[in-house]
């Protein structure tokens, strides 16, 4: 049975999946997927995982700056003196999961904040004078091929796409190209290290390691990747019931996109993801040990 085949048996409505790998080749190619590959899915918090891709494009081009203090006069919410855009991509500002006043120091906790992911949003908006929509499609949808993936809310969790467009995002996590290997190692590289968090719906972490937009599997048991993941494994779920990661070791990642809301199967869900991860990772090993 191939890793993929246990997807089939999900207790969800429907469901896309596939892997993805670069191991052994220089372009990262689809090798294995599950369900209908054009199905439009709401990827939910996977979409704070392209906001930071696309707040270090900006970066990069020159509009905006990870380590310069944002100015409070400026900002949509309240914000600590000091704040910068890595802290907002970091969960590190202090902001809420929602609201508009911090609630803890700077670099103090790890809070999940979807309020500080739509701040970033804005910057890029006022720093280029592009709508974030339209940026985003700009900077990474179409330079991507990502032609059925749109914004239709926050950019913090209402992106939708399909697992076609999907695995393309993949590709660009295993072997960036919009990106330097410079940014893309800051982007996957731990945030103020050390620092504890909570992960909604999975549990309090300490410490609870966070990259620029993805989360980092680091030491946390249980988790929602596999037992056999590096630490150094980053990506994403979603209260969607959607999940993707890549492990760097391995250069191979996974996707996998239901319509079932991550609060009515939780546990379930993280126990089967886990599964599906350690049983990609298995067909990997299998692979390179035959070749």
């Amino acid at each position: 049975m191939g890793a993929l085949d246990r997807v089939t048996t999900w207790p969800v409505p429907n469901c896309a999946a596939a892997i993805v790998t670069a191991r052994g080749q220089q372009t990262p190619a689809t090798i294995a997927t599950t369900g209908d590959s054009s199905h439009q899915f709401r990827l939910a918090s996977l979409s704070k995982t392209i906001t930071g891709l696309t707040a270090l494009i900006a970066v990069e081009e020159g509009s905006l700056a990870l380590d310069k203090p944002l100015n409070p006069a400026t900002c949509s919410v309240t914000i600590h003196e000091g704040t910068t855009l890595r802290h907002l991509l970091g969960h590190a500002s202090g902001l809420p999961f929602n609201g508009d006043s911090p609630i803890a120091a700077l670099e103090r906790r790890r809070i999940y904040s979807n309020t500080g992911i739509e701040l970033a949003a804005e910057l890029i908006t006022a720093a280029t004078g592009i709508t974030f929509a339209d940026y985003l499609r700009e900077a990474v949808f179409e330079p991507l091929g990502m032609s059925s993936t749109d914004l239709r809310g926050s950019p913090a969790f209402a992106m939708w796409s399909t697992l076609d467009d999907m695995t393309q995002l993949v590709g660009e996590l295993i072997k960036p190209r919009l990106i330097s290997p410079e940014t893309h190692r800051d982007f996957i590289t731990e945030q103020f290290a050390g620092i504890a968090g909570t992960i909604p719906g999975l549990g309090r972490f300490d410490p609870c390691p966070w990259g620029l937009g993805a989360e980092l599997r680091g030491q946390k048991e249980p988790h929602w990747t596999g037992s056999q993941n590096d630490a150094s494994t980053f990506g994403h779920f979603g209260g969607a019931g959607t999940m993707m990661w890549v492990d760097p070791t391995i250069e191979t990642g996974v996707v996998a996109l239901t319509d079932r809301p991550f609060d009515e199967w939780g546990d379930e869900a993280i126990a089967l993801w886990s599964q599906l991860s350690d049983a990609v990772i298995d067909d990997i090993h299998l692979t390179k040990a035959a070749s």
